[in-house]
């Protein structure tokens, strides 16, 4: 079975290869009419893959380990939804999902709408960009990280999978996460092909759907791992600003800026070579993301380690940079319109845009720093999150203002709408002096949560104002603020108003912590097949009112001599109980960990609204895009 998927990947990559030269030889002759024949064929090496990863699929469901990719994940007691999140659970699988989830979506583009509206010499273009990118992967996946590595004699039972990764978070994440790269590579490969034939704006209106669920696959990717990291790891947060964590948050920045230069480059016919060079630098962010997982060039809890892809990565990612970039020289823009003044609609999405192109930047400067600082350090360097909190925070409030204020202006200068911007002032300032009053005094958070709250009545209010809003896509739209807004607040008070405490405590006591009294009631033990588990019942009360009872455990995992956290939180609108059990001794000393986490629960609200709401933006509206 290994053999014959390794053969079908090979096929394909030796398919990919004769299509994109043919293909190049159809357009330098001068008749892209001939692209219909790489429109066939990529449908082939698509049903290769699939085959491979089928054959990969079966081997792990039925626990075959003589497949090396299946013995190191997997073993007789895992549960079947976990046998099959190890298909990407391994650098080998998550690059085999990544490239058949870029393959079906070449064979899918072929036949929307969005694609038959190119023209034929951008279709060309477009297929030799798509498959010098595939084409890639395929190479990789046939040389540096054969997912089909053969383990011989297979034993009869795996290594398993570890702990940490048994979560339903590692069902959706990586896979969203994933998709979300993959599909950029239809609307980069577009932008490159419209800059090449002179199509440089019809690309836009063409690849919307696919822009948009591209973001919104990596946005929900982002989101789960945030809440798998808090519910997981048992440190009581969401996002540490480790370096494959802002890894995805880097394509994530360029792929929102588009989203909003995008909207006047189709409207008002400007920007060109910028959305030229932002949709495909955001692909490439993609990939150098695998590259900091893979290349071992920084340090993450997170990260694959070195196997031998970082040189063949690094070369593509300057390769694609180049040709990015040139493409976008030469790109024939046509006559670009002049951008309105910056206090009006046109003006405001620029700022958002740069605003988070300059995330992006410090972010992934942040993140390279250990490798930068060795030019003139014998010792890297790293930054800690204190870093990114003081520089990036900042910029974000700031974005969740720019959107209180954007649909009031008009699109050329001035304001349209002096109701909803009074109105939007009037909540800034008014729930700022509220929070002011209950003691929430920290400036960014007192900024950052008002600005939440003027960005939701903005949302709000723009659906019921203006009449051009009253349409399915641009509610979905300010649905979309709604949400943001909403995560906003929850960041705003979960983080910096967090009260943690860890207490030694035997059976009975109790102790204090944020406002609620915590008492253990009982410690006892419980085994199953799979792992030994050490359950501690806790009793939280504020005043005299029952709040609720958690079960934290510490979990002992066969195979494994680490012990690991299982956190039990009481959740809640408002104070969210966080607790971990941290650890017991033979005299009945048990160690607990509590955190009361403020608003944290409106964090995975406003992700929930975030994530789900783009899907209504969903449409093809040939020509000219008016939304």
């Amino acid at each position: 079975m290994q053999m014959t998927a390794y053969i079908s990947l090979l096929f394909a990559l030796i398919a990919t290869l004769f299509l994109g030269g043919w293909t190049a030889a159809a357009v330098l002759a001068g008749k892209p009419e001939r692209v219909s024949f790489s429109e066939r064929g990529h449908q082939g090496v698509t049903l290769l893959v699939l085959l491979a990863s089928g054959i990969m699929l079966w081997a792990l469901v039925t626990r075959n380990y003589g497949f090396y990719s299946v013995l190191s994940h997997v073993d007789n007691g895992l549960e079947l939804a976990y046998v099959i999140t190890a298909f990407w659970a391994g650098s080998e699988g998550s690059l085999l999902f990544w490239g058949l989830s870029m393959a079906l979506c070449g064979a899918i583009f072929v036949f929307t709408p969005g694609y038959k509206a190119l023209s034929e010499r951008t279709r060309a273009y477009f297929w030799i960009f798509f498959f010098v990118i595939n084409g890639f992967f395929l190479l990789m996946l046939t040389c540096w990280v054969n997912p089909f590595m053969q383990a011989a004699p297979a034993p009869m039972d795996g290594k398993g999978m570890n702990p940490l990764l048994r979560n339903p978070g590692m069902i959706f994440h990586p896979p969203l996460l994933l998709l979300g790269y993959a599909m950029y590579v239809i609307p980069a490969c577009a932008a490159l092909a419209g800059a090449m034939s002179g199509e440089t704006r019809t690309w836009i209106a063409a690849t919307r759907n696919w822009s948009i669920l591209s973001w919104t696959f990596l946005s929900a990717g982002i989101i789960l791992g945030g809440w798998w990291s808090y519910m997981e790891l048992g440190w009581g947060g969401y996002w540490a600003w480790d370096p494959v964590e802002n890894a995805s948050l880097i394509p994530w920045c360029t792929g929102t800026a588009f989203l909003h230069t995008a909207i006047v480059g189709s409207r008002r016919g400007a920007l060109a070579r910028t959305n030229i060079v932002i949709m495909a630098l955001t692909y490439i962010l993609c990939v150098f993301g695998t590259y900091l997982v893979r290349s071992g060039v920084v340090e993450s809890l997170h990260a694959f380690g070195e196997g031998g892809v970082a040189m063949p990565l690094l070369c593509f990612i300057l390769f694609l940079t180049a040709v990015s970039f040139f493409a976008a020289a030469i790109a024939k823009t046509g006559e670009q319109r002049r951008l309105g003044d910056l206090l009006s609609r046109e003006g405001l999405l620029v700022i958002v845009a740069w605003t988070l192109l300059a995330l992006g930047f410090i972010i992934g400067l942040g993140t390279m720093w250990p490798v930068i600082s060795k030019m003139w350090s014998a010792k890297s360097v790293g930054l800690d999150a204190n870093f990114y909190n003081r520089v990036c925070l900042p910029l974000f409030a700031m974005l969740v203002l720019l959107f209180s204020a954007c649909p009031w202006l008009g699109w050329k200068e001035g304001v349209r709408d002096k109701r909803g911007l009074i109105a939007s002032g009037v909540a800034f300032v008014a729930s700022g002096a509220l929070f002011l009053a209950l003691g929430y005094k920290l400036p960014l958070a007192l900024v950052g949560a008002a600005g939440a709250v003027s960005c939701m009545t903005t949302a709000v209010l723009a659906m019921g104002l203006l009449p051009e809003v009253r349409n399915r896509k641009s509610m979905a739209a300010y649905v979309v603020h709604l949400g943001l807004g909403l995560m906003a607040l929850g960041v705003a008070f979960s983080g910096p108003y967090q009260v943690s405490s860890e207490k030694e405590l035997l059976v009975g006591e109790s102790y204090e912590v944020g406002g609620y009294t915590v008492t253990l009631k009982e410690v006892h033990e419980k085994s199953t097949r799979n792992m030994a588990q050490l359950i501690a019942e806790m009793e939280v009360k504020k005043g005299d009112k029952l709040v609720g009872v958690v079960k934290p455990e510490r979990r002992m995992y066969r195979g494994y001599e680490q012990a690991f956290a299982e956190v039990e939180v009481i959740p809640g609108l408002g104070d969210e109980i966080f607790a971990v059990l941290l650890g017991a001794d033979q005299d009945g000393h048990t160690t607990v960990k509590v955190n009361v986490n403020p608003l944290v629960n409106w964090i995975w609200i406003g992700g929930v609204i975030f994530c789900v709401a783009p899907l209504l933006l969903l449409g093809y509206r040939k020509g000219k895009d008016k939304e």
